[in-house]
């Protein structure tokens, strides 16, 4: 039950992301004298709807987003009454247009970011001083976190399967907390030195020192074989190398907390690092296409693939379930900058693209005025069409096949 209401929860949470996302245009665009006829949450068959002013406001049967209607969009718009042709938003200068259109992703912004700042107050946020790199991983001292068990695989489970060995470190006597001192009889500086030397031996038995509350100690660790990718490339290829069982113990927390004024400053800078990882799993997503159509097709999930709405709100409705909200909020915060971001995007249809064609005029224009030339006039939008089109059909098709995938292999974030 705690699933399915984690679920509806968080697919509730966009809804509501998506309609203020709307309402920030709207706002903004009655604010500068703009003419909007409508505004509704969802699409399709209209359930009510009522008028204020010279606004229509509803709500419709499918609560897979929202609309507002701001009356001459483009100067191809053939639906503005004469009587409204002054308040056309074609007509008002561009810096006006440019902040209607970005208000639905500063919205998004805002939303992120308050959240974020009750997350970083309330709940935590990712510890900054935590290895974020690979290079930083391998710095970090060869103090040891024992696992109960190895898995043979690489997989997205979490926890031990019935199947799994137990860890040969623990098998040898290993615990969490070592340090670990040489391997082999090679001297180990590092977290990144010990699992090179675990991974350049054939498996079987090999002599480990340690230290323990500052006491020496040596034991003999019965190294398996396992797939693993490279501790430099996560994402690179997948070997069988040697292993034991082991991974790096960091005594810090996972999450911190922060005061009212401190979580200010530590919200930008978490957002921040949001935004660099929403670009860069922007430019991922070419390259995980093939992973998502073979996860259709009977492959395991990889759980770098990307997610839809439908995804995003299983993986909600986990969080609640397994009592970790925090999780919840994490992933409501994340998918905000995302949509904020894609949502400025150069590209038509989604806002940043009306952004850009109304620059592209203004530059334009200062362009030919300068060269004493008369002003080229506006974008034709028609022209523009097939490139809208394909837009469109190519993120119709992946919307698709995202949705497909979350429906016949989610991802998720613990074992079921």
């Amino acid at each position: 039950m705690l699933y399915w209401l984690g679920t509806a929860a968080f697919a509730l949470a966009i809804l509501i992301s998506v309609s203020l996302h709307e309402l920030g245009h709207m706002i903004t665009a009655k604010r500068f004298g703009m003419k909007v006829t409508k505004y509704f949450v969802g699409f399709g068959p209209t359930i009510f709807s009522f008028h204020r002013g010279e606004t229509e406001y509803g709500l419709k049967a499918i609560p897979l987003g929202g609309f507002c209607k701001i009356v001459g969009m483009t100067p191809q718009d053939d639906d503005v009454a004469p009587e409204d042709q002054p308040r056309a938003m074609w007509r008002f200068p561009v810096w006006k247009r440019t902040i209607v259109m970005s208000a639905g992703s500063i919205t998004h912004f805002v939303l992120a970011i308050v959240a974020t700042w009750f997350a970083a107050v309330f709940v935590g946020l990712p510890n900054p001083d935590l290895p974020q790199t690979a290079a930083e991983e391998r710095a970090i001292p060869a103090r040891i976190s024992v696992g109960e068990c190895v898995q043979l695989v690489v997989t997205d489970q979490q926890g031990c399967a019935p199947t799994d060995p137990k860890a040969p470190a623990a098998v040898a006597g290993l615990k969490s907390g070592d340090i670990i001192t040489s391997v082999g009889g090679k001297p180990i500086q590092n977290y990144g030195e010990l699992t090179d030397a675990i991974r350049a031996l054939p498996p079987g038995e090999v002599p480990f020192g340690y230290t323990r509350d500052g006491v020496a100690g040596t034991t003999k660790v019965n190294l398996i074989s396992a797939q693993r990718a490279p501790l430099d490339d996560p994402d690179g290829e997948v070997k069988q190398v040697a292993v034991a069982g082991v991974g790096p113990r960091l005594d810090m927390p996972g999450l911190v907390t922060y005061g009212p004024i401190d979580g200010v400053g530590a919200s930008f800078d978490y957002g921040w690092t949001l935004v660099k990882a929403s670009f860069a799993a922007m430019k991922r997503i070419p390259e995980k296409v093939p992973a998502l159509w073979n996860s259709i097709t009977g492959d395991e999930r990889d759980p770098d693939t990307p997610i839809s709405v439908v995804g995003a709100s299983r993986l909600g409705g986990e969080a609640i379930e397994r009592g970790v909200p925090e999780i919840f909020l994490m992933i409501f915060i994340s998918l905000n900058v995302f949509i904020g971001l894609f949502n400025l995007l150069p590209l038509l249809p989604v806002d940043g693209g009306h952004i850009a064609i109304a620059w592209y005029e203004r530059v334009r224009s200062w362009i030919y005025a300068r060269l004493k030339k008369p002003d080229p006039g506006r974008v034709d939008y028609y022209k523009l069409m097939p490139l809208t089109y394909a837009v469109i059909l190519i993120g119709g098709a992946f919307t698709l096949l995202t949705i497909t995938a979350d429906v016949v292999n989610p991802i998720s974030i613990f074992s079921r």
